[in-house]
């Protein structure tokens, strides 16, 4: 198991008496690919800017390796950022820009050559070296960001929506480049998004916040098909979230329905949420299930049909399925005992 780097306790972040971060408790490990995902306003990028050290908590402490860095300044904290405006020095070519921290640290000129060549070739801009940065696409000037945030070897890189900038394609294919140069480098990537599949695409570990708070810390995996609440699950992919009440162990009821699970420990008829995927419910005939309802509407979305159920107890259901049933359908609806999902009635915030 990698060692913890950074380490954040019980740290508080107040701006004039609103508090942007609530107690946050959180390790990362070295040479990992950890995502901070929330919405707007949830604290993500307060926590980045806090490891950065553009920002002090209230409370709490920041450390790294051990050591507590919450009153070092950004300059002299062995980590470098990359923002979504690239701030890129327009009178500077692609050279220049990448060289610039070397040469403020006046390193041999043989060693920048050697270093910004390195990096160049790390993000796929060998030859680009004299190009004005202003004749560069988005794409590339991303990555002339990058390539200069790592010259300086920081054993941390901390992005904050630096691919916020980008059209949908360029995005999923520097989804893919910023992987790939993180495994190569071994070092720490600590991102910031609101972007549920580039957090999915790219992480070891997400970190799902919202209104200060963690809601939930895990793998892709984890957080996908196990998220801990209903917040978790309706921010990560689409969700069906229904009421429903605990009968027993392994027994669940809900839209009017009894089904057996596979969760236990709620109490004999408790109050639950109720999670099932739209990939996960299955069209059946209406003789095959208890739940079955109309189809209201029916949306090609390349790969797979997604269509809106409407029970008879008034619930929409979205439904997922590379089979398609015609609107005004009736359909019957199976899902599997392992794709019911029951959460605690706890609130997210």
């Amino acid at each position: 198991m990698s060692k913890h780097i950074i380490e954040l306790v019980d740290v508080v972040k107040d701006y004039d008496g609103t508090e942007a971060l609530k107690g946050i408790n959180l390790y990362i490990r070295q040479n990992e690919f950890i995502t901070f995902l929330g919405p707007s306003g949830c604290g993500k990028t307060t926590t980045l800017r806090l490891i950065g050290g553009f920002e002090k908590p209230t409370s709490g402490k920041i450390l790294f390796e051990g050591v507590d860095i919450t009153d070092v300044p950004p300059y002299k904290r062995k980590v470098n950022t990359v923002f979504q405006k690239y701030a890129l020095f327009p009178h500077m070519n692609v050279f220049e820009n990448i060289a610039f921290g070397l040469r403020i640290k006046k390193l041999d000129k043989n060693l920048i050559r050697e270093k910004v060549s390195k990096m160049l070739q790390l993000v796929n801009l060998e030859g680009f070296e004299k190009r004005s940065v202003d004749s560069l696409s988005g794409g590339q000037q991303q990555r002339v960001a990058i390539a200069r945030a790592l010259v300086n070897e920081p054993e941390v890189l901390l992005l904050d929506e630096p691919l916020g900038a980008l059209d949908l394609k360029l995005r999923k294919e520097m989804q893919l480049e910023l992987k790939r140069m993180q495994k190569q480098l071994g070092i720490t990537f600590i991102y910031v998004t609101h972007d549920q599949e580039e957090a999915l695409t790219m992480s070891d570990t997400i970190v799902v916040m919202q209104s200060g708070t963690i809601q939930q810390i895990g793998t892709p995996e984890d957080i996908y098909n196990e998220p801990k609440n209903a917040f978790v699950a309706d921010f990560i992919g689409e969700s069906n979230i229904i009421d429903g009440v605990m009968l027993c162990d392994y027994r669940v009821k809900f839209a009017g329905c009894e089904f057996e699970c596979v969760d236990k420990g709620f109490g004999i008829n408790e109050n639950v949420d109720v999670v099932v995927r739209p990939e996960d419910i299955k069209l059946v005939s209406k003789d095959e299930s208890p739940l079955h309802g109309i189809v209201r509407s029916v949306i090609f979305k390349g790969v797979h049909y997604e269509m809106q159920v409407d029970d008879h107890n008034g619930y929409s259901w979205i439904v997922h399925s590379t089979r398609m049933a015609p609107v005004n359908t009736e359909v019957g609806m199976y899902i599997h005992p392992q794709d019911i999902q029951i959460m605690k009635k706890v609130s997210a915030v």
